[in-house]
């Protein structure tokens, strides 16, 4: 409606009962600092003008000045979390504290004002303690262990990525714990890693096999795409772990292309035909649990190919008579909710 005619603004009749009931349940669900804050005056489009008078205030005013009004009829029944606060716990409240809902909201303008304090304390803690490398991001453990106050930081380092404040005391006991162990929200992962915490987002699930029937084609994995084509060899094979040039001469199709599991072996380029786990690989090149799970596998007749975006398999190298190539390329997809 507001876009149909052209309004500025959508205005609320939100007051400062409505202000006392939304700080009790921010304040019983966990919210922090950031639930304190109770409803805000103006979000966007929408401005609450009545926030300072109270309920009884307002009632008064309306009786006085005879003017109409509707009552919905869902404020009387207690099957919304807000009725029953409304008609339940504020009333015990101002049995005891008469003047409540006017001394809530004097502390709630207060709170409001501390967390402007606190959110710019917190941003320079976040500058300073998270270094983003593509989609993840690393948190140096050491220098995390001194800060203070360490668990209230922490919270708010991993409050954005969908962690509660249930699981910050394992979070915690992940400082002391050995490389791969991880604590998941329902979109992330924080992984101890060595030296750090890394903040990964859970991949999406994909297929574990994928068929590769021709070439060109394009291959998307979710995290990763894989592009195939058949070219003439080229003069000078690049240095790049993200493009792979394989000998035509040695492919057969289809090919697969899939994650990696305990017990594959191959034969790394460079090492004269000595034969390695992908796993042991993978540990010697020190590769991060959640990059671990992104290893794919491109395997031609049962034999591994490429251990894409770190070695090439030594049986299928590019020869002095090799005439044409296979070339893989494998390219990051963007975060989407970048």
């Amino acid at each position: 409606m507001r876009k149909e005619h052209g309004y500025a603004k959508l205005v609320t009749a939100h007051h400062a009962n409505d202000n006392v009931e939304t700080l009790l349940i921010n304040l019983f669900k966990g919210t922090g600092i950031s639930g304190l804050h109770g409803i805000l005056p103006e979000n966007g489009n929408v401005v609450r003008p009545l926030l300072f008078a109270s309920k009884d205030m307002i009632t008064a005013y309306v009786n006085e000045q005879a003017i109409t009004y509707r009552e919905d009829a869902s404020n009387d029944s207690d099957d919304y979390l807000r009725n029953a606060v409304r008609h339940n716990l504020v009333p015990a409240i101002q049995q005891w504290f008469p003047n409540a809902v006017g001394s809530v909201n004097e502390s709630i303008e207060r709170f409001g004002e501390a967390e402007l304090l606190y959110k710019k304390a917190i941003a320079q803690e976040r500058k300073k303690l998270m270094e983003r490398r593509g989609n993840d991001y690393y948190i140096p453990v050491l220098k995390l262990r001194h800060r203070e106050p360490l668990a209230t930081i922490v919270y708010e380092l991993l409050y954005p990525f969908g962690f509660s404040s249930a699981q910050l005391p394992h979070v915690l006991n992940l400082m002391n714990s050995a490389s791969g162990h991880y604590i998941s929200s329902p979109t992330h992962r924080v992984i101890r890693n060595r030296d750090f915490l890394i903040v990964t987002t859970i991949p999406a699930d994909t297929a574990d096999m994928i068929l590769v029937e021709a070439a060109p084609c394009v291959v998307d994995t979710g995290k990763y795409k894989f592009s195939f084509s058949i070219e003439p060899k080229p003069s000078k094979i690049p240095a790049d772990p993200n493009i792979v040039y394989v000998d035509m001469g040695n492919i057969t199709f289809p090919l697969v292309l899939r994650k990696w599991k305990m017990g594959d072996y191959f034969y790394p380029f460079g090492m004269k035909m000595k034969k390695k786990k992908v796993s042991r690989l993978l540990i010697d090149q020190k590769v991060p649990l959640h990059e671990k799970e992104e290893v794919r596998i491109l395997e031609c007749s049962k034999r591994i190919v490429w251990v894409s975006g770190i070695r090439p398999d030594e049986r299928f190298r590019v020869k002095e008579t090799t005439e044409q190539v296979l070339v893989v390329k494998r390219t990051e997809r963007p975060n989407s909710k970048d």
